[in-house]
């Protein structure tokens, strides 16, 4: 989006072999002695995304010399619990596809896919149990409070086209950069940090989450079908209101909320409609606005690591900012 794209191999030069190792494990854990959770966990961990909570983990704990087989697990439970909020999403917005695959409820329906996701949720804190840190544990169940708390708070604000920044900031703080958060913290427990230290990489997650979706926000103005592996102007269609169409609203009022509430009544269909509106939002400022605060939490990411012992780990981790703001899918 912004400047020259990091290559992901070199943001994860220090711990691609510990991903291979959380690739494995994931595996490992998808298994079940019931036939048909075997069968969809294999599906759904057949291909693996970019895992960038997973790699937060390890970085942040590598950071600081960690090198045990607990960040291999630790890693693999707040992948779980990502994948877990991922399968709810899709049932809620009933989505057809994800990263270019056809989601768990529209192959096996929503029954069992809600079950699966229930499943993956309650796994990740039973196996927390295990961990040496009894802190493990309540980071993850508070974190995902905090993302169903996000995930509530969104559906209420579904097709409101009065939503302020700030309430959509809250919605993101929760729904997504919380476990970036939480997994930075989780890092640096595991590696010994200091108090000081954790609150860093916390505060570092928490920038680079909100980072994050601004970014993935933005794609859905911007980005093409085939790379994002999902339909575009989705966000719209569901009554979505993201940062690009707040600040256009805000510009324009009442004209540009008309032709919203329209397609907002139409819902999926109006294709046409809806790429309207995506350019009236583009010549209104809106995707440029979004892309300068999505620029802020990136450098706010970046500021934190200061309080880190310079490493390349740490060097990683402001790669994987620049990364994150960059993306293209």
């Amino acid at each position: 989006m912004l400047g020259k794209k990091p290559e992901l191999g070199r943001v994860y030069s220090e711990i691609r072999a510990d991903l291979d190792r959380v690739e494995r494990k994931l595996r490992d854990l998808s298994r079940s002695s019931v036939r048909l959770i075997s069968e969809v966990g294999g599906y759904l961990f057949q291909k693996s995304g970019k895992r960038i909570r997973p790699a937060l983990v390890l970085l942040c704990s590598k950071a600081f010399g960690a090198r045990d087989a607990e960040r291999i697990v630790l890693s693999s439970l707040v992948e779980l619990v990502h994948t877990a909020s991922l399968i709810h999403d899709d049932i809620i917005d009933n989505s057809g596809t994800r990263r270019g695959k056809a989601t768990l409820h529209a192959k096996w329906g929503p029954n069992v896919t809600v079950l699966l996701g229930d499943h993956l949720y309650i796994k990740s804190i039973n196996l927390s149990l295990g961990c040496r840190s009894p802190r493990v544990t309540a980071i993850l169940t508070d974190v995902s409070v905090r993302m169903i708390e996000g995930e509530i708070q969104e559906f209420e604000a579904s097709g409101r086209l009065d939503l302020a920044e700030r309430d959509y900031l809250d919605i993101i703080g929760k729904k997504t950069a919380a476990l970036f958060s939480a997994s930075c913290r989780l890092g640096g427990i595991l590696g010994g940090a200091t108090a000081r230290q954790e609150n860093a990489l916390a505060e570092y997650g928490l920038n680079l989450g909100l980072c994050f979706q601004l970014v993935d926000d933005i794609l859905d103005y911007t980005g093409e079908e085939n790379r994002l592996g999902k339909p575009v102007l989705a966000d719209m269609a569901e009554g979505r209101i993201t940062l690009p169409l707040i600040y256009a609203l805000g510009r324009d009022g009442s004209a540009l909320a008309g032709r919203v509430k329209k397609v907002l009544a139409d819902g999926k269909d109006d294709l046409e409609a809806r790429r309207d509106i995506a350019g009236r939002v583009r010549s209104l400022g809106g995707v440029t606005y979004a892309l300068d605060r999505a620029a802020a939490f990136c450098q706010r990411s970046k500021d934190s690591l200061a309080a880190l012992p310079r490493s390349a780990c740490t060097e990683s981790l402001a790669l994987l900012a620049d990364f994150v703001l960059s993306r293209d899918h």
